[in-house]
């Protein structure tokens, strides 16, 4: 992972990137059109456009993380106590980065057993 955060919290970040970059070239097309007079009505319709694909790629990247989301494994984080969600064998808590997850080969310390009391 790239950000050492979750995976779904990655997938949101990337989706709200792809907002600002789009918005973003937007004011600058529509800045073409102050700056430039006629000849920059064709740079802000370039620009327009290209910061439309990258808001309709925004909403693409959170829809497909909604989705993901509601598939995902629901569980307490060890450290912190609260519920999170884990994608794939292994994940990072969503509120203090703790490595999670759910393959006993992969986990780097067994909880401790409980005793068995006889009755």
């Amino acid at each position: 992972m790239f950000f050492k955060s979750s995976k779904i919290n990655e997938f949101r970040l990337w989706g709200l990137l792809l907002t600002l970059l789009g918005m973003g070239l937007m004011v600058l097309g529509t800045a073409g059109i102050v700056f430039w007079g006629q000849a920059g009505k064709i740079f802000a319709g370039i620009f327009m456009v290209i910061g439309m694909i990258a808001m309709l790629g925004s909403v693409a990247v959170y829809f497909w993380a909604g989705m993901l989301s509601t598939s995902a494994t629901m569980l307490v984080c060890p450290e912190c106590n609260r519920q999170t969600k884990m994608l794939g064998k292994t994940d990072r808590c969503m509120y203090c980065k703790t490595m999670l997850t759910l393959d006993p080969a992969q986990a780097t310390q067994q909880p401790p057993s409980k005793p068995v009391q006889d009755v």
